[in-house]
């Protein structure tokens, strides 16, 4: 706790005791508490109205069993969760996961990153994160979608496009959005396209909303790049992860000028020297659903490594794209010995702790997911204005706001990270900057 504040070690403390075996949501608690020691001081009002203590304490958490009925007829029960943790700054706005790994801690940890995260877009957004410990992978699509009916006919009570508007994460594409949609229009008699976010482009969905987050993180990257008078171009690359994230960051990496050689997925790494082979990925994980092991069938000269680590491989930039604390200590200081200049976090607290501090240390163009990331959440926005309008945007015209959005973020992070004394230092920007503006409008709303 020697980088803590001491007027705010106790905050923290506090949060440990009142959240037992919450690791995650710890982790994402301190990570943000060590940057406020500088505002604290400079703006005490925020101590004398207990704002950090009460950002810390979700607005509400919901709870809740979902019992479904797999192809056998076998009874399934799972656990759904959704926590809506700070509207200060606009209706609650956060994806649901589906995955084994879902519980309590997981699903604050994503809500609180999302509350810094929706502040930085400096969209009318505040911040939410549900899901569930459903494992979608190996079901049918008939099982998926009676587990999404059972989900959403306890969550459509909760929702709503002025209360909170959820989108996907891991485990929940544009086939699973589809079905909670469904079931949501025959739950409520309404058809309210504000009340998901990443539907289909045929029924209120928003074109570059699938790319979002990958060409957001790159487009992060390529900032944190060019005030280093540098770019893309000729650059090796690594890709952790190899779903919608991974596939779009390799995607305008390309675009850029860079080269990507490796993505992965939770049984092992590609590498391709030449560079990947983007429509294969697209095709093999996109379409067909399948490993990313099948790329070395179509592409001999290209090595599966079963089990591996991504890291391991020289780059010049890294992207852990996958899921959170991929990247430790060790991976880090590898990294950075083998020449990498830049990391891009398009997944939610891919670095542990120790892994920041390497990167920091060497003084790397680090971007902390929060910021980079933040591309997604800015399309879903995009999305709820087009749906509020009743209106319909190009990709191009799309893809542009999204860029001047990751632009500005880039902006704000550095110009923030200067004034409060940590130059370069995006962690410290970021966290200061998503802090501030939702403490502002905290102190404005009065003890609420």
């Amino acid at each position: 706790m020697a980088h803590v504040d001491q007027k705010i070690e106790g905050m923290y403390q506090e949060v440990l005791k009142r959240n037992p075996g919450e690791t995650e949501f710890h982790q994402a608690v301190l990570e943000v508490l060590e940057s406020l020691g500088p505002v604290v001081s400079k703006h005490p009002q925020f101590l004398e109205r207990k704002i950090i203590q009460r950002i810390c304490e979700p607005e509400r958490q919901i709870i809740f069993r979902v019992p479904w009925q797999d192809d056998k007829g076998e009874v399934q029960i799972n656990r759904g969760f959704r926590v809506e943790f700070n509207s200060s700054l606009g209706p609650y706005k956060g994806g649901l996961r589906f995955h084994p790994s879902v519980y309590l801690g997981i699903i604050k940890f994503l809500g609180f990153e999302q509350c810094f995260k929706n502040s930085l877009t400096g969209l009318p957004i505040g911040g939410g994160k549900g899901g569930a410990d459903f494992d979608p992978k190996g079901k049918s699509d008939d099982e998926v979608m009676r587990f999404c009916q059972s989900f959403m006919t306890e969550l459509y009570r909760h929702i709503g496009e002025h209360t909170d508007v959820p989108a996907g994460d891991i485990g929940v594409g544009g086939r699973e959005i589809g079905y909670m949609f469904g079931q949501y229009k025959r739950i409520t008699n309404r058809y309210e396209p504000g009340v998901l976010t990443g539907k289909g482009l045929t029924w209120g969905g928003s074109l570059v909303r699938t790319e979002a987050t990958g060409y957001g993180a790159t487009f992060f990257v390529n900032e944190m790049l060019k005030a280093r008078k540098d770019s893309f171009a000729g650059k090796t690359c690594l890709v952790s992860g190899s779903g919608n994230v991974a596939i779009y960051t390799i995607e305008k990496i390309h675009q850029l000028g860079g080269k990507c050689v490796a993505c992965s997925d939770s049984n092992g790494i590609i590498y391709d020297e030449k560079g990947l082979d983007l429509e294969l990925i697209k095709q093999i994980k996109e379409v067909e659903r399948r490993r990313i092991s099948d790329y070395a069938k179509t592409h001999k000269h290209a090595k599966y490594i079963a089990g591996g680590n991504i890291w391991d491989i020289p780059c010049q930039v890294a992207m852990p794209s996958a899921t959170q604390n991929e990247i430790n200590g060790k991976d880090a200081a590898t990294l950075v010995k083998n020449g990498c200049i830049a990391v891009g976090e398009g997944a939610n607290m891919p670095t542990t702790p120790e892994g920041v501090k390497v990167f920091l240390d060497a003084k790397i163009a680090y971007g902390p997911g929060k910021a980079t990331n933040a591309g997604g959440v800015a399309t879903s926005a995009l999305e709820m204005q087009q749906n509020a309008g009743r209106d319909s945007w190009t990709f191009e015209y799309t893809e542009k706001k999204l860029e001047d959005i990751m632009v500005n973020i880039h902006r704000n992070c550095f110009e923030t990270a200067e004034e409060y004394g940590a130059p370069g230092n995006y962690v410290v920007g970021a966290n200061i900057c998503g802090f501030i503006k939702i403490a502002n409008a905290m102190v404005a709303h009065g003890l609420v």
